[in-house]
């Protein structure tokens, strides 16, 4: 039997949860959790390495890279092929401070989650 997945913090939920190509040529949707949105807007958008998003998200760098690898795939397979893009589910929780999290002034230790409940 494998670990509990761990439950990763994120900062901010996605503005826009789907995105659709605009010739409609593909029906095929690709589905992207929030947790592999958050790495992608951490190291791409925001320039974090995959240690410092680790911190922030509250896992081990391996799983980031892991996270972050799949995200990737599905970006380019979206881009790619023309197919849709949805944003949800996942094994995440939201920073208490997330008004005012992520923008390199996050401190750890102030973002500490009370024990509640991931969302899946």
């Amino acid at each position: 039997m494998g670990r509990p997945v761990k439950c990763r913090r994120i900062c901010q939920m996605p503005k826009v949860d789907e995105f659709i190509p605009s010739d409609q040529g593909c029906d095929e949707i690709i589905e992207m959790t929030v947790d592999e949105y958050e790495t992608i807007r951490l190291i791409d958008h925001l320039e974090y390495s995959q240690e410092q998003c680790a911190q922030q998200m509250n896992v081990a760098r391996t799983t980031i890279q892991a996270v972050y690898d799949s995200a990737r795939k599905k970006l380019a397979d979206v881009l790619v092929e023309g197919k849709r893009l949805k944003i949800g589910g996942g094994s995440y929780e939201v920073c208490p401070k997330a008004s005012g999290c992520c923008r390199r002034q996050c401190e750890r230790a102030k973002c500490k989650s009370t024990e509640r409940e991931c969302k899946k």
